[in-house]
């Protein structure tokens, strides 16, 4: 066999890059690595390790014929594609790590064979949740959608006087959408990919996939609220739904309290089945009224079986959010779970140019960098940084330059020293007391370098940001639980003997010294 897997893999993802969208590829291919190149009964097969089985279901979904023709290129009519994919458990062996299995499956899904006959779906990581069809609540997957028109056909029996806006039936609901929350201005980034390209697929065909509900989490300020409209917006746009409602899970327990108060509970449920898109913001929220949960639970199953889109957010996975009832928190997985992450640092670049740009204001490169390089923890204070150091600038009439902008966010900005190494910080540690720097990376046991490995691990431990297995890797490849007990150890020692206390006190002035 003259070419190995890596390389025919790279060959067939030429030839999909050239067919598909980038976000596409990147969301659905570069993940993917090829795991076996096999003579089988005179054909070639090519096996290509998937992370997870909602990847094999999507894949089967919306690129199977792609994938065909690109294999039958490639590897010649008689070629063949297997996926094998990574099943990680839910919960570690009793003390032992986390561990995964893999199941291999061919590239093949028959048109003829029904849902129910085709394997099960599985568990997958933390981060991204499959769907899981309930037994008591029929599929939607399968409905009919009016293409000419982009709708899902209006299955709502006639309504009462619709809840909250009188007057105001349920086609023409007021959303209570942002304009400018679209797909178009969310930055996309290695932080919310999954997301990102599920919403979009949902706004293409709300209730048409396999994502209902949707639930997106994550921190404060991480664009699910932008994210989660922006499906909305694009459905409203581009007539995919007749009336979409987002509301926040405050405003809607407001609503329902409101509504017992005028004994006008019937009509709350109803103007709420009536909707095409049902979209909650913060549903954590929820936790510990009864009452509001109850209805909610109603009004989802019912929208649910209808097969209107739901589309949910949360500041944390569903699993910890706290006084849900199991059966609700059981349908918030019944979908695709996804979460956000915290931008690195192209992406908020790319966040503060997009801003930047939006308000017409000129900042110089080194400007956004010394912002993006600052402030990480979200988007909002991302951008309200950027809003501040404009603020200022036309007040003061003073051009947004690095000098300005130190001096404007010098409250939210507290600009780090340089990080020490931890080869610097061995170097430190062995020139104060004395012993050759090779020795700490060495097996020695010799008491007097067994102290500075052992001072020289737990400065590691509190100066850097690398893990305990790395702080090992650098002194002899020790394992992690070696470093626990060294940075034990000087801590003890510290809280009872003096002498190595003004020990450790003197090196540390000395390190300190050396991040100047």
């Amino acid at each position: 066999m003259d070419r190995s897997r890596d390389d025919v893999w790279a060959e067939c993802l030429g030839i999909i890059r050239d067919n598909i969208s980038r976000q596409s590829f990147r969301t659905w291919f570069e993940p993917l690595r090829a795991v076996g190149l096999e003579d089988d009964d005179g054909a070639l097969k090519l096996t290509v390790q998937l992370p997870s089985r909602f990847y094999y279901e999507w894949l089967e979904e919306h690129y199977f014929s792609l994938l065909r023709k690109t294999i039958t290129k490639v590897l010649g009519p008689g070629g063949r594609l297997y996926y094998d994919i990574v099943i990680e458990r839910d919960e570690p062996a009793a003390g032992g790590p986390r561990r995964g299995a893999s199941m291999e499956l061919p590239a093949r899904q028959p048109a003829n064979v029904p849902p129910a006959d085709r394997p099960p779906r599985v568990e997958l990581p933390e981060g991204v949740t499959p769907p899981r069809p309930a037994a008591d609540v029929p599929s939607s997957a399968g409905r009919a959608v009016d293409r000419s028109r982009g709708t899902a056909p209006d299955r709502r029996a006639p309504t009462a006087t619709p809840f909250a806006l009188p007057g105001v039936k349920p086609v023409d609901v007021d959303p209570h959408l942002n304009d400018s929350y679209t797909f178009e201005r969310f930055i996309e980034g290695d932080c919310n990919r999954l997301a990102r390209s599920a919403a979009q697929a949902i706004a293409e065909d709300p209730g048409g996939t396999s994502f209902n509900p949707f639930l997106i989490y994550g921190g404060v300020g991480l664009g699910k609220t932008h994210l989660i409209q922006a499906v909305g917006n694009y459905a409203r746009a581009n007539g995919r739904a007749r009336s979409v409602r987002y509301i926040s899970s405050e405003q809607f327990t407001q609503e329902f309290v409101h509504s017992i108060q005028q004994n006008r509970i019937g009509e709350f449920s109803q103007y709420y089945r009536g909707i095409d898109i049902l979209i909650i913001d913060d549903v954590q929220f929820f936790g510990g009224k009864e009452k509001t949960q109850e209805e909610f639970f109603h009004i989802f199953n019912e929208l649910h079986q209808l097969g209107k889109q739901i589309i949910l957010s949360a500041d944390r996975p569903p699993k910890d959010i706290v006084g849900i009832e199991e059966r609700l928190l059981s349908r918030f997985q019944w979908g695709l779970i996804a979460d956000v992450q915290p931008p690195d640092f192209e992406t908020r670049v790319a966040i503060l140019n997009r801003r930047a740009k939006d308000d017409g204001t000129k900042v110089r490169p080194e400007v956004i960098e010394y912002i993006a390089t600052h402030v990480k923890s979200n988007i909002r204070e991302l951008e309200g940084a950027l809003i501040r150091l404009q603020a200022h600038a036309a007040l003061t009439s003073r051009e947004i330059d690095q000098d300005l902008a130190r001096d404007v966010l010098k409250d939210l900005i507290k600009e780090a020293r340089p990080q020490l190494t931890i080869e610097a910080i061995q170097s430190v540690v062995c020139d104060y007391l004395g012993i050759p720097e090779d020795l700490v990376r060495a097996r020695t046991r010799k008491r007097e370098v067994v102290q500075a490995r052992q001072v020289a691990m737990y400065f590691s431990k509190e100066i850097t940001n690398h893990s305990l297995k790395t702080i090992g890797l650098h002194f002899g490849g020790r394992d992690h639980s070696t470093v626990i007990h060294a940075v034990n150890s000087v801590q003890d020692q510290v809280d009872t003997d003096p002498n190595f206390r003004e020990m450790v006190g003197n090196v540390q002035k000395r390190l300190e010294m050396h991040q100047r």
